[in-house]
């Protein structure tokens, strides 16, 4: 497999940020989303075996009560190489709660059923929508979570109308609205929490506000945290 980094840091998104978690970023995306803040994993990367990835987990979660079990795997796109069902059935039988983060765009359903899927569902302003893999509505379990990430009403009108329109909260255990990060580079300008969080309690949607809490802990531009 062809990764871009493994290491080790606090989970930044989801029902589960605030833990530690080790991180294994593959290399390679097939999307190229307008606010994406991973580029650098699009090329270049280290060609590792599964038993050289599972021995450097390890060697970063360390062993007896303080080790750490959650692993997630990411990217780039961690569903465009073949090995990654593999990889993930590996570090189940050691022992790992897994989890993946995923576009949305490659189907879900080969991959273990006890990984907990993070699937994506690219709005409007992403410059990717209409890229969403309708099938992965159908592998989807009450352990995995859906994403949009907003950068505009336009994007949340959009979110709002998918999660009602497919019963999203019925079918995973939470469904995450999250708004863009303003890039530090000014690219693009990013979306107050705040509006965001305005707009679902006026539509009382029973949907999760996500922040990525890796970019209020460190600097937003940071790698391998």
């Amino acid at each position: 497999m062809v990764i871009t980094e493994i290491f080790k840091s606090i989970q930044g998104e989801g029902t589960r940020a605030g833990l530690p978690c080790i991180f294994v970023r593959l290399t390679g995306c097939n999307l190229r989303c307008v606010w994406c803040d991973t580029e650098y994993a699009f090329y270049g990367g280290t060609k590792l075996s599964l038993e050289e990835i599972l021995k450097k987990v390890e060697g970063l979660a360390g062993q007896g009560s303080s080790r750490i079990s959650l692993v997630e795997i990411t990217g780039g796109e961690p569903l465009l190489q073949p090995e990654t069902p593999a990889l993930a059935g590996k570090l189940l039988a050691a022992g790992y709660t897994v989890m993946i983060e995923t576009s949305g765009e490659r189907f879900i359903g080969t991959l273990p059923r006890e990984v907990i899927k993070i699937v994506d569902v690219k709005c409007p302003d992403s410059g990717e929508a209409d890229t969403f893999h309708e099938e992965n509505l159908g592998a989807l379990g009450g352990s995995d979570e859906v994403k949009f990430v907003i950068s505009s009403r336009r994007d949340y009108d959009f979110a709002r109308d998918f999660t009602t329109r497919y019963e999203l909260p019925k079918r995973v255990r939470q469904v995450l609205f999250s708004p863009v990060f303003r890039d530090p580079e000014g690219r693009w300008p990013g979306l107050e929490a705040r509006e965001l969080a305005h707009w679902i309690l006026a539509d009382r949607l029973p949907v999760r506000l996500g922040l990525q809490l890796h970019k209020y802990i460190w600097d937003p531009a940071m790698k391998g945290v």
